[in-house]
């Protein structure tokens, strides 16, 4: 038996002695766990109580110990049903039949899948047909280090600000080739991708994410008489969310310095010295060997990948311009109302189905493959995704579970008795966090957040309703929302999409969750002790923001250590 002591890497029987004994961690804690389920007063769940956090803390650390997200996933959510329903069998059964089946049947969720599969067909046609490995020879040009190639990466989440979604699938496939090529760890990939997607979408002033934000205003807008245009409050509240600010900040200057910490440090010595982007026993969310079985092709014009892959935006942007206009009917519209009246989810369809069409046609007409291999590609991409898609209908039933068990009202509730003006903004990022990580979803959280907070600041500050939306503690307040679910996203094993991150840069989820959760915390423990309690200290926005910048440099100076080749 050989073992690496450098890194620890084991022999493959060593590996699956360890999955043994996870296997059995699992099966000595299943029933005890559904048993103490069962014997639970289903009254309880209809009055929030701790009992709602039970499925997704269970989930999670089963995950974090098992490593089987997928498992992990499912036992949550047969807890979560035992618990509702009364009994061990009726739980089961009412997951299979009825909370999963529901999951896949919503509509936004079913056009997610297909997009992914979809995407996923496309990958599959310009990695077959050498158009992925032209990219990654024209982009060896430019870029021609670790620092450049993780700094283009960084670039590619701001060029596809508008939906997180397709940022993450598109950054994440374009630019793994290359990231290999420089020995850049598929956790520090996934890190990149995912910790671009989400705040660069939020702080984009156009943008799925911005203006689903901007629409929550409208009813404690109504209630409370408030006459300023919501999307004003929106721009206005931009530069106090802090966490996505300081995360794209952070992530600047760890490129720059070349200086890592924590579980990052480890995986990012092991590829910048061994060149294994992966470490012993990953798992890998999407299975890149499938498409690498029609990858026979040798290195094509990169235009065979980038004309599709530049259609997935174009045709996206065109289609939310007029699914948007048709709704809105004739007449004169600001591009605003346009894209709030979007269907984003016939766009990202229609997106990734025509570049996939495309790909297909330029690879037979130009005599790369033949029709046969280009479908063949296409499906293998298709297969490639099916992991993914398992665990993001696992992340949302579990997601659908916390609904039922009003988990998230409960936290609510827990957080109310503690609010006051000046402490309201990091109270509020506080229970944002905890119910994104505890659902996995930051648009559930905002929209349970923001009818309860928004009420709640304009009732607790004591002033004229259209005077308090321009105060810092409101603004702050609503972008503590933001902030906070994000931040629990990034942190969740559960959220849909870490779980695409990882899809997408072809990682282990687990070592994508282990990997990006320190940094992230580091971020938030900024933002809470400067941003948000700077500002019910009535501290002014630059000064929390020279602050926070500054302290970050110095954590990654000082904490941060360098990665040699």
């Amino acid at each position: 038996m050989h073992i690496d002591l450098d890194y620890g890497f084991q022999s493959s029987n060593l590996v699956d002695m360890m999955r043994l004994k996870q296997f059995g961690i699992v099966l000595i804690l299943l029933f005890p766990v559904l048993v103490i389920g069962n014997t639970i007063d289903q009254g309880s769940v209809f009055d929030p109580s701790w009992v709602s956090i039970l499925p997704p803390i269970v989930a999670i650390i089963l995950a974090l110990i098992t490593r089987q997200a997928h498992l992990a996933l499912f036992v949550g959510i047969w807890l979560g049903s035992v618990i509702l329903n009364g009994g061990i069998i009726s739980g089961l059964t009412k997951t299979l039949d009825t909370y999963i089946v529901e999951s896949i049947t919503d509509k936004g969720h079913a056009s997610i899948l297909v997009f992914t599969l979809a995407f996923g067909g496309l990958i599959g046609v310009i990695s077959a047909n050498g158009g992925m490995k032209g990219m990654v020879k024209m982009a060896a040009r430019y870029a021609t280090s670790n620092k450049n190639g993780q700094l283009a990466t960084m670039a590619m989440g701001f060029v596809i600000f508008f939906d997180d979604y397709a940022n993450t699938l598109l950054v994440g496939n374009m630019m793994r080739p290359f990231t290999d090529t420089v020995r850049i760890s598929r956790e520090k990939l996934s890190y990149l991708v995912d910790s671009t997607a989400a705040p660069v979408s939020s702080l984009a002033v156009i943008s799925t994410w911005s203006i689903f934000q901007m629409s929550l205003l409208d009813g404690p807008f109504s209630q409370f008489g408030i006459t300023e245009n919501p999307y004003f409050t929106f721009l206005k509240s931009i530069p106090y969310s802090f966490y996505c600010i300081l995360t794209l900040v952070f992530m600047f200057m760890n490129i720059l310095m070349a200086r890592e910490f924590g579980p990052m440090l480890v995986a990012e010595k092991r590829a910048r010295r061994t060149g294994k982007v992966l470490a012993p026993g990953a798992q890998p969310l999407s299975d890149p060997t499938i498409m690498a079985e029609g990858s026979k092709t040798g290195t094509t014009h990169w235009s065979n990948a980038l004309v599709p892959v530049f259609l997935v935006i174009v045709v996206t942007g065109i289609g939310l311009y007029f699914t948007g206009k048709g709704a809105l009917g004739p007449g004169s519209h600001s591009l605003r109302e346009i894209i709030g009246e979007a269907d984003p989810y016939a766009t990202i369809i229609w997106s990734a189905c025509i570049a996939g069409m495309v790909a297909i046609l330029m690879t037979v007409t130009k005599n790369i493959l033949s029709l046969n291999g280009a479908m063949e590609a296409w499906i293998n991409g298709v297969r490639s995704m099916v992991m993914a898609c398992v665990i993001l209908v696992l992340a949302w039933t579990i997601g659908r579970i916390c609904e039922d068990m009003r988990t998230a009202q409960f936290l609510v509730s827990i957080s109310a008795d503690v609010l006051s003006p000046s402490f309201l903004p990091l109270i509020t990022f506080l229970t944002a966090a905890a119910i994104s990580f505890s659902t996995g979803s930051s648009w559930a959280t905002m929209s349970i957040l923001v009818p309860v907070v928004v009420p709640m600041a304009v009732q607790l500050m004591n002033m004229e309703a259209n005077a308090i939306v321009d105060t810092p503690i409101f603004l702050s307040t609503f972008s503590a929302i933001l902030s906070g679910s994000v931040f629990g996203d990034h942190c969740s094993p559960i959220s849909d999409t870490t779980i695409l991150s990882s899809t997408a840069s072809c990682a282990d989820h687990i070592d994508h969750v282990r990997t990006q959760m320190p940094y992230a915390i580091t971020v938030a423990i900024i933002t809470m002790l400067v941003g948000y309690i700077g500002i019910g200290f009535d501290l002014s926005l630059s000064v929390i923001l020279l602050v926070s910048i500054a302290l970050l440099a110095a954590l990654c100076r000082f904490y941060g250590r360098p990665v040699s080749d």
